[in-house]
């Protein structure tokens, strides 16, 4: 079906535009511009076999036309109710040719299931118009117009004198005649009538006239319709003189001496003018005729204002054939000439043809019509081409270098009538759809860096631009450091410092170290591969580009290995022990001896006894060591009462650092206590002299 939005023509309908003749069984004459037309909304098309139909009166046209339709639309089937022809008129609601009285007995319908044809029979001058198809249907809202349907141009026949001469006697004359009709199809076929009887049926028609002679045209098969009669003997010839055009009556039978003639002014007698000779002003814009013995001249005067008719009504689109024809009634028949506003003179013709119309030929045209008698101008009309986007390009401005903060602004340049609708997208996601071709970015910042694109649309067509990228460059960011292992830092360890910064273009890095004006390294990542105390401190890359710089800081302690921490901290441990137990054995002994100066007692040297140590806990020796690397003993007595001595050894000795070297092993402290025998612990060995005791060696080692 048709709708009246526009009209698209393929490359192959293109080539098919030509002029042609169609003649029908019942003897239609009519120039028809054969031109595939198609039109179509999503599934509704339409297809026009002729778009411009030029009939002589009283002649046969037809008019055909196909469509198709959607079977379904939302789950309703699509029945067609109704389908008509009618007369297009803008804003006039569409009325049945077959209902219309001016039509009646004269219009006939043959439609089918997909195709209707309109026949229209005697026709009628004032049947000129554009005839479009409706579909009526039961879809919701479903009522579908053609477009841009038929163009009908119906005209008359006239009888036109091409050259005349005088008789070898003053009684006649001779004329040489054409058949003149806006609407001839080439090759036609003539009809002369002299004093109502067929004479000739040449195109061109000569012969001797005189005063009581007429003489009409007509085209067969339309005999029916033949011109107006005309009397050529006698007529007003329009003569320039140097200041204004005159008028003479003329008529080859005129008696000698013969005076008296009447002349008439837009179809009114003119008093007192009698002569052959006009005597006074002949206005452009009258009609002048003169009579003789009854026999009127056809009367003459200046064009009247020309009209511009164009094919075919509607959208014109890119391509297509258009054509501009002016029309203005004149006698004598006035010359035509075609200009573009500015008056740029673009043909001579009546007509004016695009044969394949471009955007470049959008403009307004106006014509003139021009005799001796005057010359008038149309009005304009304005050619309007319609075409989808051709082309799609995204600018930038500015074009350099974009810096964050920057004011942007993105162009999407098309080519498109009616202007397109543009839809702007950042790696093909959406982003606004606006009438509006420009994207501005009021300060430009980094997250704005990507590709975009622009898709440009209208009822057309569409076509979406390649992608402009768009790099955003700004300073580093606040740096990120991390140090790896993210663990304590151990002395001797190797040590990763990475500095990471965001920045366009990329930043290059440079690793200071506090106080120290010299970079420790560049690069991204700075490594310390064995870490000592004096590598402790702060650090701080310097994130730097084009654009700018940015610093951040590390702070690095050197701890010392779990391992030496241990044994340091046992050693101390150790060293305290001893140290309480030599203070308090101290304190008892100075208490006993404090009590024995009060008992009058004074202790004996052979109280002292040698005794035979029982190792309770590991030695140097029972590691099994080698005596080499054992150290001295010293031990400590303490001699208690009732002949029982409690003996403390206390021995510090040399061990072996596990994993150190010699130098820096710590010494180990061996400690000898001496019991009484009535608590003699499993373990001790009896002595001779009644007395037990009790060994315990305690050893700290660093490991």
């Amino acid at each position: 079906m048709c709708s009246s939005d526009h009209v698209t023509f393929s490359n192959s309908e293109t080539n098919r535009m030509t002029m042609s003749v169609t003649t029908a069984v019942s003897g239609i004459v009519v120039i028809v511009l054969s031109i595939s037309v198609v039109h179509s909304w999503r599934e509704w098309e339409v297809t026009y076999t002729s778009t411009e139909i030029c009939a002589i009166k009283g002649s046969t046209v037809e008019m055909h036309c196909t469509y198709t339709y959607p079977p379904r639309i939302n789950s309703i089937s699509t029945t067609v109710q109704n389908i008509f022809w009618f007369i297009y008129l803008p804003n006039v609601e569409p009325v049945d040719l077959r209902i219309d009285s001016k039509y009646a007995g004269r219009v006939w319908y043959h439609c089918g299931t997909n195709d209707c044809t309109l026949r229209i029979t005697d026709l009628r001058e004032s049947d000129s118009a554009v005839y479009r198809l409706r579909l009526i249907t039961n879809q919701p809202g479903g009522n579908y117009t053609g477009s841009p349907g038929v163009s009908l141009s119906v005209t008359g026949v006239e009888v036109q004198t091409i050259h005349k001469s005088q008789c070898l006697t003053h009684w006649c004359s001779k004329l040489e005649m054409q058949c003149h009709s806006n609407c001839l199809p080439h090759h036609s076929s003539y009809i002369w009538y002299k004093n109502g009887h067929m004479t000739s049926t040449e195109s061109l028609y000569s012969g001797y006239f005189y005063s009581e002679d007429s003489i009409s045209c007509a085209i067969k098969p339309h005999e029916t319709f033949p011109s107006p009669s005309v009397y050529p003997d006698v007529q007003v010839q329009v003569v320039w003189s140097s200041t204004s055009p005159q008028l003479i009556c003329q008529s080859s039978c005129f008696p000698s001496g013969h005076s008296f003639f009447v002349w008439y002014k837009n179809e009114e007698e003119i008093l007192g003018e009698s002569s052959s000779l006009y005597t006074k002003y002949a206005d452009g814009p009258d009609s002048y005729s003169c009579a003789y013995e009854g026999h009127r001249s056809n009367p003459v005067y200046a064009p009247k204002v020309p009209s511009v008719t164009r094919t075919a009504p509607g959208d014109i689109m890119k391509g297509s054939l258009v054509s501009l024809t002016c029309s203005s009634e004149a006698n004598p028949l006035p010359k035509y000439s075609w200009y573009r506003k500015a008056q740029t003179l673009v043909s001579k013709e009546k007509q004016l043809f695009f044969q394949s119309i471009q955007p470049s030929d959008s403009g307004e045209y106006y014509c003139t019509a021009e005799n001796v008698l005057g010359k008038r101008i149309s009005e304009y009309i304005f050619i309007n081409v319609k075409y989808g986007p051709k082309t799609s390009i995204v600018l930038m401005t500015p074009s350099g270098m974009i810096v964050e903060g920057d004011s942007v602004n993105l162009t999407c340049s098309t080519d498109a009538n009616p202007a397109a609708k543009h839809t702007w997208y950042k790696e093909n996601q959406p982003l606004l759809a606006s009438p509006v071709s420009i994207y501005h970015f009021t300060a430009i910042s980094s997250e704005d860096s990507g590709n975009y694109s622009c898709k440009s649309e209208n009822q057309y067509g569409q076509i979406t631009s390649n992608s402009l990228f768009i790099d955003v460059k700004y300073p580093p960011r606040l740096p990120s450091v991390s140090v790896s292992p993210s663990a304590e830092i151990v002395e001797g360890s190797s040590v990763t410092l990475t500095c990471s910064s965001d920045a366009n273009p990329a930043a290059n890095y440079t690793w200071y170290k506090e106080n120290e004006s010299s970079p420790k390294a560049s690069g991204q990542n700075f490594t310390i591969t064995d870490f000592r105390t004096e590598h402790s401190g702060s650090y701080y890359c310097n994130a730097q580009n084009l654009r700018g710089q940015h610093r951040s800081t590390l702070h690095l302690i050197a701890v010392a290995s779990t391992r030496k921490a241990a044994v340091t901290g046992t050693i101390t441990a150790v060293f305290l022990a001893i140290t309480l137990v030599m203070v308090f054995l101290c304190i008892r002994k100075c208490k006993w001896f404090t009590q024995q100066s009060k008992d009058g007692e004074k202790p004996s040297s052979e109280e002292q006894v040698n005794m035979d140590p029982v190792y309770d806990t590991p030695s140097a020796v029972a590691e099994g060591e080698p005596s080499g690397h054992q150290d001295d003993l010293h031990y400590s007595t303490i001699r208690f009462s009732q002949n029982q001595a409690d003996a403390l050894y206390s021995n510090i000795g040399r061990g072996q650092l596990y994993g150190h070297k010699d130098e820096e092993a710590s010494e180990a402290e061996y400690t000898a206590v001496k019991c009484d025998n009535s608590s003699r612990a499993k373990g001790t060995r009896y002595q001779g002299n009644g007395e037990d005791t009790f060994t315990l060696y305690s050893t700290v080692k660093h490991s």
